[in-house]
C-alpha cells in the first residue's frame, strides 16, 4: 500500500484511468462482435449499417489511444472487404 501523498493520488489516478481505458476498449470490442455477427446473418443492409458504426468507434478509440491509427486502417480495410462479401454470397 502506498504510504506517501503523492503515492496515495498516483493510486487513485490509477485506478480511474484504468477504469475508463477498460471502458473504451470494451466498447470497442462490442462493436466489432456485433459487426461481425450481424455480417454471418448475410443481411447486406444491415452489415452496412452497422459497419459504418463500427467505423465510427474505431475513429473514437483512435482519439482516445486504445489503438493506433494504422491498426484502425487494417481493422477498416478487412472488414469493408468482408462486408461486400456479405452481398455477393
Amino acid at each position: 500500500m502506498a504510504n506517501h501523498l503523492s503515492a496515495l493520488k498516483r493510486a487513485r489516478q490509477t485506478t480511474k484511468r484504468t477504469a475508463t481505458n477498460r471502458n473504451n476498449t470494451s466498447q470497442l470490442r462490442g462493436s466489432l462482435r456485433e459487426l461481425r455477427e450481424v455480417m454471418t446473418k448475410g443481411d447486406k443492409a444491415a452489415a452496412e449499417k452497422t459497419y459504418r458504426d463500427t467505423v465510427s468507434a474505431l475513429d473514437k478509440a483512435i482519439q482516445k489511444g486504445v489503438i493506433h491509427k494504422n491498426t484502425a486502417a487494417r481493422y477498416k480495410s478487412r472488414l469493408s472487404k468482408r462486408v461486400r462479401a456479405v452481398g455477393a454470397k
